[in-house]
């Protein structure tokens, strides 16, 4: 049996089918039906599905890049670390060396006695020499010494040499020099701050 197919079908057609009867309809008409029911589905799929997996595709392309950043550092801090755990220790040494140098509470009377007699061994006479209270910090405590001695030029520059030269930790501060009298005999007078440092944890912390 021939079927004789009308392919003729143009908008005008489309608009006069009742879908109602869309089974009666043409064959040209059926495949249009066909072909926009297609793109809604494929667009309904893209914007419910397909759009959800590009958008967490760009996320994770993002977070790839932020995580090789994080891996470039560790990578560069694990390369370094057995140079970083050397430093810690030679740190770690020298502030033991340095904590070794201040004087724990009972040998403070021992460090001030220490400097006065270095006084008199370099020819100085002592016009004071007065300690003060000790001074808190965060993990050490700081004892101002007021001292004025006179004598000769070398004999001063000897006594801070010596000083400074001293087992236990001994800063110099506010020093003043002037001549002694009109006489022209070359004595002078210096009157500085000397600091001598404690370890607070000897006594439990600061307080």
């Amino acid at each position: 049996m021939a079927m004789n197919l009308d392919l003729n079908f143009d908008l005008q057609a489309i608009n006069d089918l009742d879908f109602r009867e869309a089974g009666n309809w043409p064959i040209a008409g059926k495949a249009a039906l066909i072909a926009l029911i297609f793109a809604v589905i494929v667009g309904a799929g893209y914007w419910f599905t397909i759009r959800d997996k590009i958008d967490q595709l760009h996320t994770a392309r993002q977070q790839e890049t932020t995580l090789k950043d994080q891996f470039k550092g560790k990578a560069h801090k694990a390369a370094n670390l057995d140079a970083l755990r050397k430093q810690l220790a030679e740190m770690q040494a020298s502030f033991g060396t340095l904590l070794r140098q201040l004087p724990s509470q009972t040998e403070v009377d021992s460090l001030l006695r220490d400097i006065s007699q270095t006084a008199q061994v370099d020819g100085l006479e002592q016009k004071l020499f007065q300690p003060q209270g000790e001074n808190k910090k965060d993990f050490y405590a700081e004892k101002p010494i007021h001292m004025i001695v006179t004598g000769g030029f070398h004999d001063l520059a000897k006594f801070v040499s010596d000083v400074a030269a001293l087992p236990r930790i001994v800063t110099l501060h506010d020093i003043s020099i002037k001549p002694v009298g009109k006489n022209g005999t070359g004595e002078l007078s210096m009157s500085l701050t000397a600091k001598i440092y404690r370890y607070l944890e000897q006594d439990g912390g600061k307080k």
